[in-house]
């Protein structure tokens, strides 16, 4: 029999839980990724595509885990839909990855960055940049600790003001005196010198799928939201809509601003749009904005991932001491806790960003295999409905397919010392599984 989380007050509505898609996803990426699509597809037209086609692909999944979601309203999102569907081994495996690589490891890698960007603005050594970054993953888990709808307010708000600030980013730049139409000739031809177009579209392709990273650990609030069988697909659709057009919007505005054949990919892309909107001090601006991006995804990331946690723990999988919930603020405090300190010490360890790259592309094999799931369950269960079956599944999986033998070819040796280390989850589980004096679930497989 599968666990259920401990209660936690349903309080989120569907304004924040559309906050929490775009503060989740938004983030350095929106500044970094377009760099590196410009770059290499050299073509305004092409640049288009590449987020419409991923923006498409991101909205296909969010099809899919919007259906799982409407299935299991429960805290926990792809781990529970993994142990429903394919048992509790998997969802287990899952689990331990995020538990004690990929939650803190992202977190840390956000918290970093947004330590860089604070000392674009005010220099400071790396030990100091540390401290940033520690005392702002320490502050979004006291906001998270003190309660559910504190925290959903500042999310929402925080996200509200990015969306609002690459919107003022992208209209300033098309009216800016060195916005030029001539920047989009020619719209569908390559600029000369672009590299082939096979490795071109390779790097732009998945450099575009993480900048739309992070929508499906979203579901893991479910347990959080009123009425989350209609909230949370909603919520994905329009959250994920928002992003896509604003990542097409502020990358074309960016092009009329900075010529397609002299930008430069990375962090000197930030200081190039920034010098051509405001002159020498606009690189101090745009800084600025990336701050408040990777703020709101901090905060989101710092939401979501513990109540995992505690979907793990009321399966007997995790301490159930440790994702508590507080009597008096209803919130996880001790799995919040929990994966704030472990963020911390990858950060003071300053590790983070190589281990995170061992575990992206067994990442991605999950994900696929959570959408993947809306198939077995379209036989399984009767009442179970993914809208257009099974083209969002079909879609998403084709393009995951893709992306999977661009990272298998350019990181041969992190993708599989990634999946052995996953692997190592399965004695893990049998431990854990063994101590118990009767199962608390059932193998599903």
């Amino acid at each position: 029999m599968t666990g259920h989380a401990p209660l936690v007050a349903p309080v989120l509505g569907l304004r924040a839980a559309v906050a929490l898609v775009v503060g989740q996803v938004i983030a350095v990426g929106i500044f970094l990724t377009p760099g590196t699509i410009i770059a290499t597809v050299a073509s305004p037209l092409g640049v288009l595509l590449v987020w419409l086609v991923l923006g498409g692909m991101a909205m296909s999944g969010a099809v899919c885990y919007g259906a799982l979601a409407a299935r299991y309203p429960q805290a926990g999102g792809g781990y529970v839909y993994l142990r429903e569907v394919y048992g509790p081994r998997v969802a287990f495996a899952y689990g331990w990855k995020c538990l004690l690589v990929m939650d803190p490891g992202i977190t840390a890698a956000l918290a970093t960055g947004l330590a860089s960007y604070v000392a674009y603005l005010v220099p400071m050594g790396s030990l100091a940049m540390r401290g940033v970054a520690v005392t702002a993953i320490a502050a979004m888990a006291a906001l998270h600790v003190s309660g559910v709808r504190i925290g959903a307010r500042v999310l929402t708000t925080v996200s509200g003001l990015k969306v609002l600030l690459v919107l003022l980013l992208t209209i300033g730049a098309f009216a800016s005196p060195s916005a030029s139409l001539s920047h989009f000739v020619p719209v569908a031809s390559r600029h000369p010198g672009a590299p082939p177009l096979a490795a071109a579209l390779a790097g732009a392709f998945v450099a575009a799928f993480f900048s739309f990273g992070g929508w499906w650990e979203v579901p893991r609030i479910a347990g959080e939201l009123r009425d989350p069988r209609r909230t949370l697909p909603r919520a994905l659709w329009i959250g994920l809509a928002i992003v896509t057009l604003t990542y097409a919007a502020a990358t074309l505005s960016f092009i009329a601003v900075v010529p397609i054949a002299a930008v430069v990919p990375g962090q000197a892309f930030v200081a190039q749009v920034g010098d051509a909107l405001v002159g020498p001090r606009g690189g101090a601006v745009v800084a600025g904005v990336v701050i408040v991006c990777v703020l709101g995804s901090l905060c989101a990331m710092q939401m979501v991932a513990p109540r995992l946690y505690v979907a793990m723990a009321a399966d007997g999988l995790f301490p159930a001491a440790a994702a508590a919930i507080h009597p008096r603020f209803g919130t996880p405090a001790r799995a919040i806790v929990l994966q704030a300190v472990l963020a911390s010490v990858l950060v003071a360890l300053g590790s983070f960003d190589s281990i995170v790259a061992y575990f992206v592309c067994v990442t991605v094999v999950f994900v696929a295999a959570t959408v993947a799931s809306t198939v077995v369950l379209h036989h399984r269960d009767a009442g179970f409905r993914v809208p257009g079956h099974p083209w969002p599944a079909v879609v998403f999986l084709l393009l995951v397919a893709v992306l999977l033998v661009l990272l298998v070819v350019g990181s041969p040796r992190q993708s599989l010392l990634g999946v052995v280390v996953v692997a190592g989850a399965l004695p893990a589980y049998r431990m854990i599984h063994a101590r118990r004096p009767a199962p608390v679930l059932e193998d599903l497989a």
